[in-house]
């Protein structure tokens, strides 16, 4: 089939696998196009992009993480590993017969509208290996290259003479032998890895500028994400509710060296770690505060205190990072894209992201959701249904709030951030208008 007829789907991580079912579900023609020799994205160790460490889980369960379309078997963990992870999304691609649809080890380098108007064919230009470059045009574009592959590293004031590092480059806790170890930031992965480095370093330390919530990933012996009522409670509820039951479980995080936090729980996203603060009450992990500069092997804290490392390792996060694509195009504001739903660029017909979305507890589930409403509105588009063109109309006009009432902190990595419920509903509710 012409190229011209067809959409152009980056990436075959979870995101793009969504993409890739619910468009070969309704017939849409398209073409898959992943960097790396097989699917599963960042979850795919072996992916030169992954981010993935040897200890990585997910934390959030199985079940309120898995495609609903595809369960996971009963015989996986409650929190997967990685390992786990790969064999689940290529068993979903084998499943579904998706790798068909991809050319694998085919790098997307430029998209580009051919015209500006807002039915514009999309430029495609990849690197097919070899210095090999093809160039084609595509009737759409969907982008599903995931959003946490792009190290977001801070910059410190002096010099540090020993190793200074992202955790993207993080694989073995072996790299922590016999080091004076300093990991930079209290989010999930920071949490994990400080946990790690327990067990092979000389000593560790997590600094942290703000309090943290903290969720044990059990409460009563179950995921503590399966627990709650179907029906979602108000935000002030569930906020003054579940931080009474974290108080029961957790205890204060203050009384360890953290600080107290400035916003409400879910306002940013909580750390997801059962063992953190097992470590720090046992005085293997110390707490320290942010950082001020770096001298030789000395690190200098806000609070006038400094101690020396061998090792700084930054749990910094990552960036929104679509390096092919003119942010214009993407209706790029400020620290993220301002996409109707968090998927469709406002501008043009047939240009979507999948996967742009966080939110506690969303899950890959949500990736479909999202897939399944993108499909119908270029179903619905080709077929000149006037759903597509009420959809289209909405996508111009006022945002939908799927804020769900929390006042989310604002942080770069919070700029695509939404809540689940409200985020999910709105996208069930546009879907059902187009089936």
């Amino acid at each position: 089939m012409p190229t011209h007829q067809q959409i152009a789907l980056i990436g075959a991580g979870p995101s793009g696998l969504a993409g890739a079912r619910n468009l070969q579900k309704l017939g849409i023609p398209f073409q898959g196009f992943e960097a790396h020799s097989d699917v599963g994205g960042l979850w795919n160790i072996d992916n030169p992009r992954s981010t993935v460490y040897a200890s990585a889980h997910l934390i959030s369960s199985k079940r309120t993480t898995e495609f609903k379309e595809f369960p996971m078997p009963d015989h996986v963990a409650d929190y997967p590993s990685h390992t786990e992870l790969a064999r689940y999304f290529s068993a979903f691609a084998d499943h579904f017969d998706l790798r068909r649809h991809f050319r694998f080890n085919t790098k997307v380098i430029r998209v580009e509208p051919v015209t500006e108007c807002a039915t514009t064919l999309w430029r495609v230009s990849v690197d097919a290996g070899n210095g090999r470059i093809e160039t084609a045009d595509y009737k759409g574009v969907v982008i599903a290259n995931g959003t946490l592959s792009e190290p977001s590293m801070p910059r410190f004031p002096g010099y540090f003479d020993g190793e200074l590092l992202h955790t993207s480059a993080y694989k073995k806790a072996s790299l922590f032998a016999d080091k004076r170890v300093l990991v930079v930031g209290a989010g999930n992965s920071g949490c994990d890895i400080a946990v790690d480095a327990v067990h092979y370093a000389r000593s560790v330390d997590i600094s942290v500028r703000r309090g943290y919530y903290f969720v044990p990933k059990y409460i009563f012996g179950k995921p503590a994400d399966t627990l709650g009522g179907k029906r979602p409670l108000p935000a002030w509820i569930k906020q003054r509710l579940d931080a009474r039951v974290l108080q029961w479980f957790t205890g204060d995080p203050v009384r360890f060296g953290f600080p107290k936090p400035d916003y409400r729980m879910y306002e940013s996203h909580p750390v997801v770690n059962s063992l953190i603060l097992h470590h720090i009450g046992h005085g293997d992990i110390g707490v320290r505060a942010d950082i001020e500069r770096l001298a030789g092997h000395t690190v200098h804290f806000k609070d006038g205190s400094a101690r020396d490392y061998d090792l700084v390792l930054c749990a910094t996060g990552y960036k929104l990072h679509y390096p092919f694509i003119d942010r214009t195009w993407l209706n790029w504001q400020g620290m993220a894209p301002r996409l109707y739903l968090n998927i469709f660029a406002p501008g043009f017909d047939n240009l979507a992201v999948l996967g742009m979305i966080e939110a506690s507890g969303i899950g890959w589930q949500g990736r479909y959701e999202q897939a399944e409403l993108l499909a119908r509105y270029f179903k619905a588009q080709a077929e000149g249904k006037p759903q597509a063109a009420a959809l289209k109309a909405a996508k111009t006009g006022p945002a939908p709030d799927l804020s769900g009432g929390y006042q989310y902190l604002k942080l770069e990595r919070m700029a695509y951030y939404v809540n689940k419920d409200a985020y999910r509903q709105a996208v069930r509710e546009a879907s059902a208008r187009l089936a």
